[in-house]
């Protein structure tokens, strides 16, 4: 699947994946001041933002995504960023195609299984109707019965996009997201770790990394630092991007 992507200044070769309905614009902001330093690509995974949608939806399709993406344009020793979701991307291409990756870089996220934590977002993003809806505000309000925080609701409604014929339609495909949602969970294994420079982000406020799971990231990725930035959430990059900026570039180097 040929994968849709922005990319942004000159030199090492960084690629950004965005997480659980998000798109590459998501990371936007943070691109232009990385690209005064790296050549940045921005990456829509499968069904999501303006990449070709699919009703297979998995890890193993989307590392195969992303090798094809990597190979197609030449990119040599790229270091590979992924939140959340695309941090499970990002982990599960580093295991299995070691020789494609320079370093690593997984934010807010783990190895082990997730369970299905997502149905208020999917209720509330069903319960918008794009068919009649004639603004961003009613599909605001539709979603906050379902999502109380005003940020995620922006973060999700960046999805909306108008037709040429002025009705608004999804850039993602969620009855396909909404079908393997088990998937996004998946635990990701490997006999052979990879062992190149790794950094593991947690924001301080968030759960997804716990100490328990600091035996599992070292054993797949012995060569780690796992660093916190305190008070923030999941959305380390967003809440706290100078911080985050500067601890990457000094990761890349």
């Amino acid at each position: 699947m040929k994968l849709h992507y922005r990319d942004l200044g000159q030199g090492t070769p960084f690629v950004i994946l965005h997480g659980l309905f998000g798109i590459s614009d998501n990371w936007q902001t943070l691109a232009k001041y990385w690209s005064q330093k790296y050549h940045v690509y921005l990456l829509d995974l499968r069904n999501h933002g303006r990449s070709p949608q699919s009703t297979d939806f998995n890890y193993d399709l989307m590392v195969e995504d992303l090798s094809e993406f990597i190979t197609e344009h030449n990119l040599v020793n790229p270091v590979i960023m992924g939140h959340s979701m695309g941090g499970k991307v990002a982990m599960n291409f580093a295991l299995s195609h070691p020789n494609q990756v320079s370093k690593l870089i997984v934010v807010d996220i783990a190895p082990r299984p997730y369970p299905v934590h997502h149905q208020d977002i999917i209720n509330g993003l069903n319960a918008i109707d794009i068919s009649t809806m004639t603004s961003r505000t009613e599909a605001e309000t539709a979603l906050e019965p379902y999502i109380p925080e005003t940020d995620v609701r922006l973060f999700l409604l960046k999805n909306l996009y108008r037709k040429e014929d002025n009705s608004f339609g999804w850039r993602m495909n969620l009855a396909a997201i909404e079908r393997n949602i088990a998937e996004v969970g998946r635990e990701t294994i490997a006999d052979v770790p990879f062992t190149k420079p790794t950094l593991f982000v947690k924001g301080g406020n968030s759960r997804y990394i716990q100490e328990k799971d600091v035996p599992s990231i070292q054993r797949l990725f012995p060569n780690v630092q796992l660093v916190t930035i305190e008070n923030v959430g999941h959305w380390v990059h967003a809440e706290a991007p100078e911080k985050f900026y500067q601890l990457v570039v000094d990761f890349i180097g």
